[in-house]
């Protein structure tokens, strides 16, 4: 376990660039500025062009900052993160690790290490950003829809209303509405759960969302006018579309285009048939029971379509190699029981021995093998940074096609997991016996 947690500390040396908390700095500064008495929007981080550009609710959020050095608040976001994320794993491995029989501590104490030194994770805690525990807020979600899925097919045990409230999941949609009220883009997700008919947790969701986010404007008016009336709109307070870090969809069209700019129709064209696409495999995710990968999946359709998104945003690669692996490991377990094949006519003639292909179980899930282990170690490496260009001094094709190939990885496996990640039929037990009841039984749907 040391062994894994050094080798990942080595890696993120080796991979990952030069981290001084630079967001949580302007984070700091800007609610300090506040606290002072300033409007929350004017300020300017010093030597930068760089502003607050969150929603009020999340500057409320994060004023209590304003009491501690900003180096105190950089380790304090990033000790809360790696803590936010090994419960993120610990519930996303439990249904796998179950069955395989493994200790379940143990395993995320081996997975967390690796999942911190790939791109997304060790740039929020570098830059001292929020994503991870934004990640952790809509997967808290998950988990509140698996729990309320089994509950319709197990007897409640829980002693107390509170214990049943929690353990019955009908708080599932809290999550995903604080997210949304903090970051916009985790709207998705309420689309996802119209889309998929689970309307207590949409509800639950938009309910939050508003809530707190009207709860923004009786607490501060002035900004949240602000905030909504104009910086929502001032697109440029964040950065050019063909920023090297933008691994979106925009930011991909931008540096084709070798542009400062992305083209507009082009981009809406696309984000809409990614949009269609994602959407559509996440809902057929979840009706063969797998909301995992169904989530997975609006996680990496928001990466893709959203205008910006710096790499450091890219979490939703957390949960693909997982699905990856599993997916690896299902096939190759799958396999095993298969039908016997011929291996030959005995000379005295009678039945032919039968006997299994023995590669067969080696071979079976390989590619989603080798697919899980090629997404991490991209991500690990984030070949981006060394082709970094920069408009008007650099072109993006300065280093030929591979260069561009290159500045673009991570956005074209982000689009190619939308297009292309399986899902697992039956690996949530509780939503795929839910869904095998009501088809034995249709009156049960009325």
């Amino acid at each position: 376990m040391a062994a894994v947690a050094y080798a990942a500390w080595l890696a993120i040396g080796a991979f990952g660039r030069p981290y001084n908390f630079f967001d949580m700095k302007i984070y700091h500064g800007a609610v300090v500025w506040w606290a002072s008495g300033n409007e929350l929007y004017d300020f300017i981080a010093p030597s930068t062009t760089l502003g607050f550009t969150y929603p009020p609710f999340a500057g409320l959020v994060m004023l209590p900052m304003s009491w501690l050095p900003v180096e105190a608040a950089g380790w304090l976001n990033a000790l809360a993160s790696i803590a936010a994320l090994a419960v993120v794993l610990a519930a996303l491995l439990r249904p796998i690790v179950d069955r395989l029989g493994w200790p379940l501590w143990f395993t995320v104490a081996l997975a967390t290490p690796p999942a911190l030194a790939i791109e997304p994770s060790r740039e929020t805690l570098g830059y001292g950003q929020v994503n991870l525990l934004l990640f952790a807020l809509v997967m808290a979600d998950l988990v509140g829809l698996r729990w309320r899925a089994r509950r319709g097919t197990h007897h409640d045990t829980a002693d107390s209303a509170l214990a049943r409230f929690v353990y019955g999941g009908t708080w599932a949609g809290v999550g995903i509405g604080l997210a949304t009220a903090v970051k916009l883009t985790p709207a998705l997700f309420i689309g996802y759960l119209v889309l998929t008919r689970q309307w207590r947790a949409a509800v639950t969701a938009i309910g939050t969302a508003i809530g707190v986010t009207l709860a923004g404007f009786a607490l501060v008016g002035e900004e949240s006018r602000t905030y909504f009336g104009s910086v929502l709109w001032q697109t440029e307070r964040v950065g050019a579309a063909d920023m090297t870090a933008n691994q979106s969809l925009a930011g991909l069209l931008a540096r084709l285009y070798d542009s400062i700019e992305t083209p507009g129709l082009l981009w809406l064209a696309f984000s809409v048939l990614v949009l269609a696409l994602g959407l559509s495999r996440a809902a057929s995710a979840r009706a063969d029971g797998d909301e995992l990968t169904a989530f997975t999946l609006v996680g990496l359709t928001t990466n893709v379509i959203s205008p910006i998104s710096w790499s450091h945003h890219l979490v939703w690669v957390i949960p693909a190699i997982i699905v990856l692996a599993d997916a690896a490991v299902r096939r190759r377990e799958a396999s095993r029981g298969l039908p016997l094949r011929v291996t030959g006519t005995p000379p005295t003639g009678g039945v032919p021995p039968l006997r299994p292909p023995i590669w067969y179980p080696t071979l079976t899930g390989l590619r989603h093998g080798i697919g899980a282990l090629g997404l991490w170690l991209l991500f690990l490496v984030s070949p981006i940074w060394p082709y970094e260009h920069q408009l008007p001094e650099v072109s993006h094709y300065q280093d030929g096609l591979f260069g561009a190939l290159m500045e673009n990885s991570l956005a074209i496996a982000l689009i190619v997991l939308v297009a292309a990640l399986p899902w697992r039929p039956g690996a949530e037990p509780a939503f795929y016996s839910d869904r095998l009841l009501r088809a034995a039984h249709p009156a049960a749907r009325h």
